[in-house]
Formats: C-alpha cells, structure tokens, sequence
C-alpha cells in the first residue's frame, strides 16, 4: 500500500461558511476512508486533492501504457471507439496525437487492473456502497491529454457541469463525483483545472443557464485552480461549475495528462464495436469541428 507523502498546508484565511475546515488550498492523504473533515470538505466545496496516490513508477507505467494504446489506434486509423469518438490533434512535432481517449482500460491490462488497486477502495465507498468499475459503460476509462500546439484538438475545455449528460438521459441530475488522477505537475500558471467552489449547491436554473455551455471560456472571480502533483487524485461533484484553462505554454511544457475512473453507482449498456455515440457526442464533435475551422481561417 502505498505510503504518501507529507501534505503541506498554505496559511490563508478560511473562505465563508468553511471556519473548521482546512484551508481550500489543502491536498490530503488518501487512508482507509475518508475522515470526517475530508467529507465535510468535499460536501462544502465540491472537489477535495488527495497526495501522491500514485507513485512515480505507476505514473510513467500508465503514460507508457497511454502511448501503446494510441499507437494501436493510429495504426488501426480509428476515430472512435465503441461509438465514442476520440479527439486526435497534432502533437508537438507536428505528428498525429490523441488528446481524448475513451475505454484505456478495455485495451491494456495494466490499466484494467489499476482501477480494482485496493488503495481506491475508500474513494469507491464514498461514491455508494454498490459502485463499480464501468470498463464498458459510458465512455469507460477516459484518458484526457490537454496540449497547447497550433495544431491542437483539445488545447482547453469550457465551462461546463457534467450533469448536462443525465439531460440527454432524460432525468434529472444526480449528485456524482469525478475521480481524477493527474500525471503531471500543474500550478495555477500553467492552465488547467478551475473549480467554481460550492456551485454543486445551485438551484436547477443556474445549473441550466449559469453559464454558455462549453462556449464560454472567461476567468470567473469565483473560481479556484486545483493545483496537482504527478500521481495526486482528485474527486470533484459532477454538478459543479468547472472548466480546463489553456495553458500559456506551447510545446511539451504545455501537457496535462488526466485519467478519469468509470466508477458507476448504475449499470449502464455495455458499449462494442457497435455502439452509437449518444447524442452530446455529435453536439461535441460539430462544436469541434467549428472551432476547427475558425482557428484555420484566423491562421490564413
């Protein structure tokens, strides 16, 4: 079991309505179960970071794993799969790069058996008692690869909350949480992830019309950067506001690397080679395919 390492804590004063807890900026480390003042603070802000939950060795595994994964892909000259489409830009020398990668877990071993490692247990009873590994469902085990070069597909992603999907589910949203393990190191001046603190709290209309949908990209006072380390692990609600800011970097310094856990409370249909992408995906990809195009036009 892996043993992390010291958490520092920065001094700052406490944000309203959170006295007792730690300060928003605190990583924790991940034991047996969450502790009491991790739970209130994950109900209170939305997100919580635990520490080098992964070890060195793991992460430069699971990039390698990462790299076979897409080799396959490319060589196969696949643009989905199991009908979820993958996001396929321009890496840093100008060759092909997948920045979006659903179902990992369904093409290496390594990855499969990561997911059941018995250090996640604590963070899979605290999403439900009955939640378990979706290696086929949804969109599986997603590996996200965020790069700032002119010919990138997935340089940033808008403000968005990722209950929008249960609309197209036809019900309402539920409280879910995204877990996340980050590969790289990644401070407030480098881009990445921004968390509006608390807005999993918010009535249906601000969940509906608090901001443009994915379109909207501008720095929010309220909003917070959660900073990683390789190997850290973050669980943030799925209803809360939350956005991936561009890096101001180019080129490799530019890279943020995430994989998402499939960690479901219900059992969704099992996704194949048949599988149809869901509605959002074809809304995505014509974003996409938009954005695309104005970034061409602005280059001429």
């Amino acid at each position: 079991m892996l043993q992390p390492t010291p958490v520092e804590r920065t001094v700052e004063p406490p944000s309203h309505g959170a006295a007792s807890l730690p300060p928003i900026t605190t990583r924790f480390q991940l034991g047996a179960s969450l502790t009491d003042e991790q739970q209130r603070f994950l109900d209170h802000y939305g997100f919580i970071v635990f520490a080098a939950v992964a070890t060195p060795s793991e992460v430069a595994r699971i990039a390698d794993e990462l790299t076979a994964i897409e080799q396959r892909w490319l060589a196969e000259g696949r643009v989905q799969v199991y009908g979820i489409p993958i996001f396929k830009g321009e890496g840093v020398d100008g060759q092909p790069f997948l920045q979006r990668m659903p179902f990992t877990s369904c093409f290496s071993d390594y990855l499969h058996d990561f997911l059941r490692d018995p250090r996640f247990e604590p963070v899979r009873r605290v999403i439900g008692e009955d939640t378990h590994v979706g290696d086929h469902e949804m969109d599986g085990l997603v590996a996200n690869r965020n790069l700032n070069v002119p010919g990138s597909a997935y340089p940033r992603l808008g403000w968005h909350t990722d209950g929008l999907r249960d609309l197209f589910y036809l019900r309402a949203p539920k409280r879910m949480l995204n877990v996340g393990l980050h590969l790289d190191r990644v401070r407030r001046e480098d881009g990445g992830l921004r968390i509006i603190p608390g807005s999993h709290k918010q009535g249906m209309l601000g969940f509906l019309f608090g901001k443009p949908y994915f379109i909207s990209h501008g720095v929010d006072p309220r909003e917070v950067a959660v900073e990683t380390e390789p190997g850290d692990l973050t669980l943030h609600d799925g209803r809360t506001w939350h956005r991936v800011a561009q890096s101001p970097h180019e080129g490799a310094r530019s890279l943020r690397r995430t994989l998402y856990f499939p960690y479901l409370t219900e059992h969704f249909p099992l996704k194949g080679e048949d599988s149809k992408a869901p509605l959002y995906h074809h809304l995505g990809r014509a974003m996409r395919a938009g954005k695309r195009l104005s970034r061409r036009l602005r280059r001429r």
